[in-house]
C-alpha cells in the first residue's frame, strides 16, 4: 500500500491527502491553544493576493461557480479539506483501478484531469451536507439581505470589483456568517483585515464599501 501511495504518478494525490492531514493536525493543535488555524492563516499571511485572472466578461460565471461549490456557505478552509479529501481519493482510485485493468498507472499530468472533475461534484455535495449540519454559528436562518448595513471584516487576500474574497459577519443573533465581497466601486479594493459596509447584495455575494468611508 505505502509503495502504491509513493508512486511518482499517485504523487500529486498522495500529497493531497497529506496536506489535508496535516491541515486537521494543525487545527487540533492550534484548537488546544485557543485558536483555530483558519484564524492563524489569515493573521499569518494578511496580504496573501488570492485573486484569479479572469477574463471582463467572466466574473458572473466565476461567483456562480464560486456558489455552486458552496464558498460562502461554508468556511473557506473547511470546503479546502473536503477538496483535497476527494480530489486525492478520487486520484488514488482511479490509479488503482487503472493499475488493475492495465497493469500500468497513468501518468500524472493526465490523471490530474477526471480526478478534478471527480472531485468538483464531491465538494459540492459534501460542502451541502456541511452546510446544513455544521454548528449554528457558522450560518443561521436569516435573510441574507438583512446583512445589508451590517460590518464585515475581510478575512484574506484583496477584492477587487468582479473578483470577490471571502468576508465574515454578525448578524442582529450575533451568529457569524461566511461570504464573498467585493468592492461596490471599480476604482477601491478591500484587503484583508479590513472593516467594510455590506451595501448590496449582488447574485451569489455582497458589494461593499469601506467603513470609513461610509455615510
Amino acid at each position: 500500500m505505502l509503495s502504491f501511495l509513493m508512486e511518482p504518478a499517485n504523487l500529486p494525490f498522495s500529497g493531497a491527502l497529506a496536506v489535508m492531514i496535516s491541515f486537521v493536525l494543525l487545527e487540533v493543535l492550534s484548537l488546544s491553544l485557543g485558536a483555530g488555524i483558519s484564524e492563524l492563516i489569515d493573521s499569518l499571511f494578511p496580504d496573501v493576493d488570492v485573486d484569479i485572472e479572469l477574463p471582463d466578461s467572466s466574473p458572473s460565471a466565476f461567483s456562480q461557480f464560486l456558489s455552486w461549490l458552496r464558498v460562502g456557505k461554508v468556511p473557506l478552509l473547511m470546503l479546502l479539506l473536503v477538496a483535497l479529501t476527494t480530489f486525492g481519493l478520487s486520484g488514488l482510485f482511479l490509479q488503482a483501478l487503472i493499475q488493475k485493468m492495465t497493469g500500468n498507472l497513468l501518468p500524472p499530468f493526465i490523471a490530474l484531469i477526471p480526478a478534478g472533475f471527480c472531485a468538483l461534484p464531491f465538494t459540492r455535495v459534501i460542502g451541502g451536507l456541511l452546510h446544513t449540519y455544521i454548528p449554528k454559528d457558522e450560518t443561521s436562518a436569516v435573510s441574507e439581505d438583512s446583512l445589508i448595513g451590517r460590518t464585515a471584516v475581510i478575512l484574506a487576500g484583496t477584492a477587487r470589483q468582479g473578483k470577490p474574497v471571502q468576508a465574515k459577519v454578525q448578524d442582529e443573533h450575533q451568529y457569524t456568517h461566511y461570504i464573498m465581497v467585493e468592492p461596490e466601486h471599480a476604482e477601491e479594493q478591500l484587503r484583508a483585515g479590513q472593516t467594510v459596509i455590506l451595501s448590496v447584495k449582488k447574485g451569489a455575494f455582497f458589494q461593499a464599501i469601506p467603513e470609513k468611508t461610509a455615510p
